[in-house]
C-alpha cells in the first residue's frame, strides 16, 4: 500500500503513485481539472494522471459544441475563437490561467527561493501575471481564430488539449515538490510508468487525429515541457500546482501556433 497523507479537507491521499492504471481514473481527472460534477476516488491522487490527456477530450469537446454552431450560423472565425476561449475558461475553472498568472508573479518577481513560492502562494495578482494572462489570451484567440478556418480544427485542437495536459504528469513525475503543501504535492508523484501512459496516450491520439503535424507538435510540447522545467527547477527547486497549470497554458499556446505555421 503508499504512503498516505491527509489534505485540507480530510481526504487520504497517496503521496507516490504505484497503483495500476485504472477506468476510474478518468473520472478523477475529470473532477480535478475541469469544473464538472462528477463523483471521483480522490484517494487514488497521482496515480489517476494518466488520464489527464482524456480531460482535455472533455474540454475541447464541450467547447466545439458552441463554437462549431457558432460557426454554422456565419459567426467569424476570430469571434468564435473567444467562445472555444471562455468555454475552456468556465469549463475548467480558469486553473490552468491561474496557475500562469501566479507562476509568472512568483518566479520572475521574487528575489530568492522562499519569496518567490510566497509569491506563488499569494491570491493577489501583480504585474507579470497580468502581463502573462494578456499574452496568454491574445496568442491562443488568434491561433485558435487561424486553425478555426481550416475543416479540420476541430480534431487539431483536440490533439492540443491532449498533449497540453499530458505534459502535466511529466512534470509531476521529473521534478520533486517545491513545497509540502498545495494541490500538486496533495496529489503526490506519478511513476515514470503512469506518466509514460499520459504521453503514449497524447502521443497516438495526435498522430491518428493531425497526421503529418504530429511530429512537430510532439516535439514543440516536448521542448517546452523542458524548458519550463528547467525554469522552475532553478528557480524554486522543483513544481507545484501553479508551475503546472503553467505548463499546460504554455505548450498549449506552443502547440497553437505551431498549428497556424
Amino acid at each position: 500500500m503508499p504512503q498516505t497523507h491527509k489534505t485540507g479537507k480530510g481526504v487520504a491521499m497517496p503521496k507516490d503513485d504505484t497503483a495500476m492504471l485504472r477506468v476510474g481514473d478518468i473520472a478523477t481527472a475529470l473532477a480535478l481539472l475541469t469544473r464538472l460534477p462528477i463523483r471521483a476516488n480522490f484517494t487514488r491522487g497521482a496515480a489517476a494522471a494518466w488520464a489527464y490527456p482524456l480531460a482535455g477530450v472533455a474540454t475541447a469537446v464541450l467547447a466545439a459544441l458552441p463554437t462549431g454552431a457558432a460557426l454554422a450560423f456565419g459567426v467569424p472565425p476570430l469571434l468564435a475563437a473567444l467562445i472555444w476561449i471562455a468555454t475552456h475558461v468556465i469549463v475548467t475553472g480558469a486553473m490552468h490561467e491561474d496557475g500562469l498568472a501566479d507562476s509568472a508573479d512568483g518566479l520572475w518577481g521574487g528575489w530568492d527561493r522562499s519569496r518567490r513560492l510566497e509569491i506563488m502562494k499569494d491570491s493577489h495578482i501583480g504585474s507579470y501575471g497580468v502581463i502573462a494572462l494578456c499574452l496568454s489570451l491574445a496568442a491562443r484567440w488568434v491561433a485558435v481564430g487561424m486553425i478555426l478556418q481550416s475543416p479540420q480544427w476541430f480534431w487539431a485542437l483536440v490533439a492540443v488539449d491532449m498533449l497540453s495536459r499530458a505534459a502535466m504528469p511529466v512534470l509531476m513525475a521529473a521534478l520533486p515538490h517545491a513545497r509540502d503543501t498545495g494541490l500538486s504535492h496533495a496529489q503526490g508523484r506519478p511513476s515514470k510508468q503512469t506518466a509514460g501512459a499520459a504521453v503514449f496516450l497524447a502521443i497516438v491520439a495526435s498522430v491518428l487525429l493531425t497526421g503529418s503535424h504530429a511530429m512537430s507538435l510532439i516535439v514543440v510540447a516536448l521542448a517546452v515541457s523542458l524548458a519550463t522545467a528547467s525554469i522552475a527547477k532553478s528557480k524554486i527547486g522543483g513544481q507545484t500546482g501553479d508551475i503546472l497549470g503553467a505548463t499546460q497554458q504554455l505548450v498549449e499556446i506552443a502547440l497553437l501556433i505551431t498549428l497556424t505555421l
